[in-house]
């Protein structure tokens, strides 16, 4: 697995209250919900590059 690059996030208390009821309502953690909206918009927006073949197939052969 990939490490994952590391840096400090300051977000306004509110906002990260409100992250942190979603992510519960959602089942993950603050941080990997935080993440995950990322991707989500970063994808949206064409500027995250599709997972070649091999993530794919092994994410299948996963399930």
């Amino acid at each position: 697995m990939a490490t994952k690059k590391q840096f400090p996030l300051r977000l306004d208390p509110k906002l990260y209250a409100a992250l942190e009821r979603w992510a519960s309502d959602e089942f993950r953690s603050a941080n990997a919900h935080i993440e995950f909206l990322l991707r989500d918009a970063v994808r949206r927006a064409g500027r995250l590059k599709e997972q070649d073949s091999s993530e794919n197939s092994e994410t299948i052969e996963e399930i």
